[in-house]
């Protein structure tokens, strides 16, 4: 026998070294504990042949033995055979080898059936360096036994030993089956599981576990070890973040939809509508007022958060009352007012205004101009909060902001309002009145201006009697559907309503208009037909300057759709001649002359609106309507074109 075998001998796994660690020696046990055979062993560095995790804890076991000479000791986990990894408490220490006196390292496993708790050590104290909790689980006696590590964490686990029912029937139930997988984990440490854990001192607790099995010494049991993590605070912190950002984006959102509807409103009505149905909200108040100068005065209106009476003792109020709502308006400087006192202090005149009298001041109030300093006054809002609340810095920035954009929209709003009065006499003044009386004729016109933009456009009708008792009918449409517009429609019509006095014929008046707007240099063309009819007996005489075709609806029903023949638009090629046409309207038929509006959009070609508008007007005249009546069904029937601009209607019936 080998002199080293005495050293080997034993069921243990035992190894010699040298001392800079390579194996010299070993037993089949300990071959068998690295999951190697012991040819693959002889001459290895003694680390490399450890699972990654333990190779650096091995050589340094080996190092300290061979440099120190005192007996070293430390618990490494072999790799066990496709189960559970084996934690062995290993000593090293030098020895002489028999046979030829070199000193050696014996490295061998130490018997610890009757201490397994030795073999606990290294992992309470990992445990504990982590700030971790420690449990294990035996499955034999259905038990988990508290091992220590972050003292933190013993208040959660307060009885040593626990039965699994016990653990169990804490854990939520919703976490039921998390937790029973975590007792069945794999042979590496599982994934964090998170759980939700019952105490009895202080309600829930969320906890993180991590489980692993270990085989305790060679012939040892195998044991679920649990590490445990209290991330309660975390969670609540977690939470509370949460809270936070929600809370955060919903204002965030409140803002935005605040500052949309302010940019969108379209009215001061709407105006007034946005604001109080939103400011309270957004900024956390009680209550709001919206105060709006007319002429000199306020005129107040509230989101019924605030007392009547005081709303009524602002409302009237003149920009030069020695009071906080008046001088925030007229100096365009906010004001922030603590409470009564605070008001009296700074505003000392006030007190004599009997409206004051009848202000509680029971609350904070802030104050915010919509315009800065040095603009026209326009008014300001006044947030009401509970007594003693301060809003923030970037809470009255913010606000500031917002209600520099009502300021805006304010503006803007009566802008478009003294635009549209405008447009409104400008409208009243260029449409002009149809005769009263047309004898052997009835004559209707209908005008609708765009939907976007002013109540005025581009589109134009006439009608009136010629020196030869003719009637002279025009209808079109200038470019575009604004101010401008309507002065250029202005234009052309009052340029044919002078020529038609001195011209006989349509296509005459035509190039003659034609001929002035190019000479002008006109910025804007237009398209038109003008029709002279003889009530006597039906002769219609017409041109059309690039405009929508006639419509001739019959009493029977059916209609027919005319096109003029005459040029390109008006005032846009020179040294044009109109050409034109006659033909006969018979008694009882009417003719409809339109604009592009009434039979063209984007969802109806040319040629389908001029057939449904000649239908209509024909199943009017057969259901007896006269020209007024069928006026309406066909700018009625206008909605479904989905066309933005303006639209006219021009019919003329026989009698």
């Amino acid at each position: 026998m080998d002199a080293s075998d005495e050293l080997l001998r034993g069921r243990d796994p035992a190894a010699l070294l040298t001392l800079d660690g390579a194996v010299s020696a070993l037993n089949a046990a300990m071959a068998k504990a690295l999951g190697r055979s012991v040819e693959e062993c002889l001459g290895r560095d003694f680390g490399d042949l450890w699972p990654a995790s333990q190779r650096m804890s091995a050589r340094i076991l080996v190092a300290h033995a061979a440099r120190t000479k005192t007996v070293a000791m430390r618990v490494l986990e072999f790799p066990g055979r496709g189960g559970a990894p084996v934690a062995c408490l290993i000593e090293a220490r030098q020895v002489k080898d028999p046979a030829d006196d070199e000193q050696l390292v014996l490295a061998h496993a130490l018997d610890t059936r009757n201490d397994l708790a030795s073999l606990l050590i290294p992992f309470r104290l990992a445990a504990k360096a982590a700030d971790l909790g420690l449990w294990m689980y035996s499955a034999h006696e259905h038990q988990l036994e508290w091992l220590g590590g972050a003292p933190a964490l013993a208040a959660t686990f307060p009885d040593p030993r626990t039965y699994l029912a016990t653990v169990i029937s804490a854990v939520h139930p919703d976490d039921h089956g998390a937790f029973r997988q975590l007792l069945r984990p794999p042979p590496s440490p599982s994934p964090w599981v998170r759980l939700r854990y019952l105490t009895k001192h202080d309600g829930w607790h969320h906890l993180a576990v991590q489980t692993r099995r270990i085989q305790l010494g060679c012939d040892g049991p195998e044991r679920i070890f649990g590490m445990v993590r209290d991330d309660t605070k975390q969670e609540k912190r977690k939470k509370k973040a949460q809270a936070a950002l929600m809370a955060e984006r919903q204002r965030a959102r409140e803002v935005a939809d605040f500052s949309s509807a302010l940019i969108t409103a379209a009215t001061e009505k709407e105006l007034q509508q946005v604001v109080l149905t939103r400011l309270a909200a957004t900024f956390g108040g009680t209550g709001a007022v919206l105060a709006l100068v007319d002429e000199g005065r306020l005129h107040v209106s509230t989101d019924a958060g605030v007392a009547m009476l005081e709303v009524k003792a602002m409302d009237g109020l003149g920009l030069d009352q020695p009071s906080a709502l008046p001088e925030a308006i007229r100096t365009g400087e906010p004001q922030f007012i603590l409470d009564r006192e605070d008001y009296l202090r700074r505003w000392p005149d006030g007190a004599g205004f009997p409206w004051l009298a009848r202000l509680g001041f029971d609350y904070t109030t802030s104050i915010t101009p919509l315009s800065e300093t040095g603009n026209q006054p326009l008014g300001a809002w006044m947030m009401f909060y509970g007594s003693g609340h301060r809003p923030s810095w970037d809470e009255r920035t913010l606000m500031g902001t917002l209600a520099d954009l009502a300021g805006q929209a304010l503006r803007r709003i009566r802008l478009q309002q003294a635009r549209v009065e405008l447009a409104t006499a400008l409208q009243e003044t260029m449409l002009p009145t149809l005769p009263e009386h047309l004898p052997g004729l009835e004559v209707a016109a209908r005008y609708r201006p765009s939907r976007d933009g002013l109540d005025i456009g581009g589109d134009w009708y006439d009608a009136f009697t010629m020196p030869d008792g003719t009637v002279a009918m025009e209808i079109g449409d200038a470019q575009g559907h604004d101010v401008d517009a309507a002065a250029a429609m202005g234009q052309v019509r009052a340029s044919i309503r002078a020529i038609a006095a001195r011209e006989p014929d349509p296509a005459a008046v035509l190039t003659r208009t034609n001929e002035l707007l190019v000479t002008m240099g006109a910025a804007r063309f237009a398209s038109c037909t003008m029709l002279h009819l003889d009530p006597r007996d039906g002769r219609v005489t017409g041109a059309s300057a690039g405009h929508v075709p006639v419509l001739y609806a019959h009493r029977d029903g059916s209609h027919s759709i005319r096109e003029l023949p005459g040029g390109p638009v008006l005032g846009v090629v020179p040294d044009t001649d109109y050409r034109e046409e006659t033909f006969t309207l018979d008694e009882g038929s009417v003719l409809v002359m339109v604009t592009d509006g009434v039979v063209e959009g984007p969802g109806l070609t040319l040629e389908a609106g001029l057939e449904r508008a000649g239908t209509l007007a024909g199943a009017a005249l057969h259901d007896g309507l006269n020209a007024e009546e069928t006026a309406d069904r066909i700018l009625d029937a206008t909605v479904a074109v989905d066309h933005l601009d303006d639209v006219a209607v021009l019919v003329i019936r026989r009698t």
